[in-house]
């Protein structure tokens, strides 16, 4: 080779790398160049003039932005405004793969500063000027494609802003808060997480197929999946992606390659299920993300009553193909903790869970969620799994439909089923995280809730649901630290899922990290799943801002209309308009009664009428509002937290 394909970055690309751009649009004419120029150099470059149609922050730029090599961010007078740009170059710098340009000599933002930059201005045209062989040497130096590892090489190059970066597979605790620091360094979430071995343990379970030419069946091959993902993820050597990002790709277009990379897992688990009479066919694979090819593949044809031996089978299979030093006497990860032996009471617990996750709650199907795991647990008394099940809907039941003495009931309930499962079961995490939810929104005992949650935080480090709810309890009670590990942790497990974005949106406006907080709503929003209370947090962020006209956009589109209500009163009145806040008001009045007494506080605290607030808040730790739960970090309430009334109340809550 001669010296001049050596001194020219452009033509020696060691490793093509997948570059994210993120710009303004503004600048468009100017960055086509240099796409032109990345792409002539080897790199795949995704750009949203690739969309075909929908909004630029859709699903599909949110996939581009997990799974790039190199989220290069273009700064300009433009693009430092943009909403869109700061969010992109949030997550580009929290993922550990950001790389910076300047087209004009702009700056980047507070927050990016201490990342380097190159900068291209100093040209007339600066896809052709010397700067930007920097950007190009800066790529050509990745040592490996995303999933791997990823390093920007040293060397007489732009090598600007280098800090250890870790991949998607071996960082399982990178997500929307990065590598997580406390007062006492870098926080890992588990070391041995970070080996070459559980790069390639990982995969994601797909929602199997239901075959039975029967509609109704659904629930059944959809729970099988979920049953399944529950009894890998408790092997602490896989690492098990969740159903809400698995379901993403349930219509069957995307190859196993392009799910693995979506989702940073190596292995894709698919298969289908045939119920005909007493017969039943199950097909499962287990396909290399990397080739397309099976690693593993099988056929039971069985009796119904047999699936429980089928599924045992599938996930030893599975752990078997992944882990190759997998000790065979050891039941982590091939056998259900506090599951059943019993096929007819699997089939009534599939069934209730089916009907509690469906998206719209509605009573009667709450109440048909209770029958079936009532069948369940008659079926077999020692279901661990059912009771705590049946724990979180009695919960839910309670807390959405019942009052007085009935409320109290479906608390007491709840709290013997979870105590239930806890003691069929000592290492069920769903048991502990539902002991844990109904002190917290039951009973209102804060401090009592804390043992069952961090029990629940320890035993459920595969499980994002489990996760999400601890980081949500961390969120009231002020652990943010703790609460931003399990996000992250959920994050990676479950990295296209609206909850688990909408929780660390709430924790990191708990915390007043606001620029946080909307970087993860927006990102949640971006999954149009119509995830509710994420729209309230970008209105509020933008109300304490002083942007009231966006406040007021945001509250709009806020699904909850609960929190619409309220923190449109709140608003109106900042804006100086008291009779449209009044209207609000007593619209929410109108609408939720004595069911909204919390939020009643809020907006007597923020209008100024301490009194009113306080005694609102009584009367809400009276009838048992689950509202207070959030009273130890919320906002709206700093105008009353100093008053000594209002620590009362937080003593009684057990904040304090």
């Amino acid at each position: 080779m001669d010296s001049a394909a050596t001194d020219d970055p452009s033509r020696e690309v060691k490793a093509a790398a997948s570059v994210f751009l993120s710009y303004s649009r503004e600048d468009r004419a100017h960055v086509l160049p240099i796409i032109e120029r990345l792409s002539a150099a080897g790199h795949e470059v995704w750009w949203d003039g690739l969309l075909e149609g929908g909004d630029r922050f859709s699903q599909v730029t949110e996939a581009a932005l997990e799974t790039s090599d190199v989220v290069l961010v273009v700064w300009t007078a433009y693009s430092i405004d943009s909403h869109w740009v700061r969010d992109e170059a949030t997550r580009g710098r929290d993922r550990g793969r950001m790389l910076s340009i300047s087209l004009d000599g702009t700056q980047p933002p507070l927050g990016f500063r201490q990342i380097q930059y190159i900068d291209l201005s100093q040209s007339g045209k600066p896809a052709e000027g010397a700067a930007i062989d920097e950007v190009l040497a800066a790529l050509a130096k990745i040592d490996a494609k995303a999933g791997t590892r990823l390093t920007f090489a040293d060397g007489g190059t732009a090598s600007r802003g280098r800090h250890p970066i870790l991949s998607r597979r071996s960082a399982l605790i990178l997500g929307a808060a990065g590598v997580l620091t406390t007062a006492g360094g870098v926080t890992m979430w588990r070391s041995d997480f970070f080996t070459a071995a559980a790069q390639s343990n990982s995969v994601a379970v797909m929602t199997f197929g239901n075959l039975s030419n029967d509609p109704e069946q659904e629930y059944f091959s959809a729970g099988l999946s979920e049953e399944l993902r529950s009894i890998l993820s408790l092997n602490q050597q896989l690492l098990v992606a969740a159903q809400t990002s698995s379901d993403k790709f349930s219509d069957g277009r995307e190859t196993a390659s392009a799910i693995a990379d979506a989702l940073g897992v190596a292995y894709i688990l698919e298969g289908s299920v045939r119920r005909s009479g007493a017969t039943l066919r199950t097909t499962a694979r287990l396909i290399d993300g990397a080739t397309n090819l099976n690693a593993w593949s099988d056929v039971f044809e069985r009796e119904a009553d047999d699936i429980l031996v089928v599924q045992s089978q599938i996930a030893t299979a599975v752990v078997d193909a992944l882990i190759a030093n997998f000790t065979r006497s050891s039941d982590a990860g091939t056998v259900r903790i506090g599951g059943t032996d019993d096929p007819d009471a699997l089939d009534h617990y599939l069934r209730g869970m089916a009907l509690y996750g469906q998206a719209s709650a509605q009573e009667g199907k709450d109440r048909a969620a209770l029958a079936e795991l009532d069948l369940a647990i008659s079926r077999d008394a020692e279901y661990a799994a059912a009771h705590a099940a049946r724990s979180r809907v009695l919960t839910a039941i309670g807390n959405r439909y019942a009052t007085g003495e009935e409320l109290r009931g479906f608390y007491e309930r709840a709290m013997d089923a979870a105590r239930t499962a806890i003691e069929l079961a000592p290492d069920l995490a769903e048991g502990h995280a539902a002991l844990g939810f109904v002190l917290t929104n039951g009973t209102l005992d804060m401090a009592a809730a804390r043992q069952p949650y961090d029990q629940a935080f320890k035993l459920g480090y595969g499980n994002a649901e489990i996760l999400m709810g601890y980081a949500l309890f961390a969120s009231f009670v002020g652990l943010f630290d703790e609460g931003r590990e399990a996000i992250a942790r959920a994050e990676q497990l479950d990295p296209l899922s609206g909850p688990v974005l909408r929780a660390a949106a709430v924790l990191e406006f708990a915390a007043r990290d606001y620029d946080r907080a909307a970087a993860a709503a927006r990102r949640a929003i971006s999954l149009k799943d119509g995830t509710s209370i994420v729209n309230r947090i970008l209105g509020d962020i933008a109300r304490l801002d002083g942007r009231f006209d966006d406040a007021r956009a945001s509250y709009a589109a806020e699904p909850s209309v609960l929190s619409r209500l309220t923190e449109l009163a709140i608003l109106e009145a900042k804006a100086g308009r008291p009779d449209a806040a009044q209207g609000h008001f007593d619209e929410l009045l109108e609408k939720f009664g004595d069911n909204s007494l919390y939020q009643q506080a809020q907006i007597f605290a923020q209008w100024g009428r301490t009194d009113d607030a306080l005694e609102t808040l009584e009367r809400a730790f009276a009838v048992g509002d689950s509202g207070l739960v959030l009273s130890h970090t919320d906002h709206n309430l700093d105008p009353i937290r100093q008053d000594p009334r209002f620590q009362a109340i937080q003593s009684r809550l057990g904040f304090v």
